[in-house]
């Protein structure tokens, strides 16, 4: 008996020994589930008209603009790995008496890569009818990934583009006035979506990437460490781009093992062959 006590309390031991420092990792490490921009930070209102031109724009920060219709509405956002990023977005119509039919919107997204980036969730494309004064779209991503294979779509950290257009309309009213606002939230996956592998560096635009550097500089003499030393035009999201390495996946980790060990202990228990004693 004396043996299966001191089994079991090693195993609780090392247990709680596992978990107690895992608590300051967790607290260090776990990212908010929805960053908020600093207060300092005014909120944009314009887009741009491209991909070079996107305005950024922060996590929780919503941002507007207007334009006519037809105008292709860009703006880029930043998001982490081990988040579920989804983008919202509203467009005031014009007024119902000078529209001519119904209207199709629709929110794309694309990635660091200018990749088409599917929807998980939500309603990316909507009609509105004559009579309608707002029209509202979401986007709900994929858990983006710290690493993938270069042959795969998956989400990575970086810059996303958000696009936002008029897919089918009458071309009497092409050019009318309208406004929008997007809103873009991020949430942590869990460890249930924690994945290896990091990438060098994000997925995010160059400010001024063609630019030509002084020769007399000492940085131009070597082009590589310019280009990864060059000024990102996108801000990281709180927490930075990746995670770090914990996740709610350590505590099932420790847990399994303690319970592990306890089976085990209690199986011997039960199992062992009586001792005889000697006459």
């Amino acid at each position: 008996m004396r043996t299966t006590s001191r089994l079991t309390a090693a195993a609780l031991a090392a247990g709680a020994a596992l978990l107690a420092g895992a608590g300051p990792a967790l607290a260090d490490d776990t990212a908010s589930p929805s960053p908020s921009p600093s207060g300092s930070a005014a909120a944009p209102t314009e887009a741009g008209t491209s991909f070079r031109t996107a305005t950024a724009v922060q996590q929780g920060q919503a941002a507007t603009a207007t334009a006519s219709t037809g105008d292709y509405l860009y703006w880029m956002v930043p998001a982490a790995a081990g988040q579920n990023v989804t983008v919202k977005a509203t467009v005031t119509l014009p007024e119902s008496s000078s529209r001519h039919g119904s209207a199709t919107w629709r929110l794309d997204v694309y990635d660091g890569l200018r990749r088409r980036q599917a929807c998980a969730a939500g309603h990316p494309s909507r009609t509105a009818a004559v009579d309608d004064t707002t029209v509202e779209l979401r986007c709900r991503l994929r858990t983006v990934r710290p690493w993938s294979e270069a042959w795969a779509n998956d989400p990575l950290p970086g810059a996303y583009y958000v696009r936002l257009t008029v897919a089918d309309l009458p071309d009497q009213d092409l050019g009318l006035p309208a406004s929008a606002e997007i809103l873009a939230t991020a949430a942590d996956a869990g460890g249930s979506k924690a994945a290896d592998g990091e990438l060098a560096a994000p997925l995010t635009p160059v400010e001024q990437a063609g630019a030509t550097l002084d020769p007399s500089t000492e940085t131009a003499a070597s082009p590589s460490a310019s280009a990864s030393e060059a000024p990102a035009s996108l801000a990281a999201p709180d927490g930075g781009w990746s995670p770090g390495w914990w996740s709610d996946r350590w505590i099932w980790t420790v847990a399994g093992g303690v319970l592990g060990a306890l089976a085990g202990v209690a199986g011997y228990t039960f199992t062992r062959p009586a001792r005889r004693r000697q006459p």
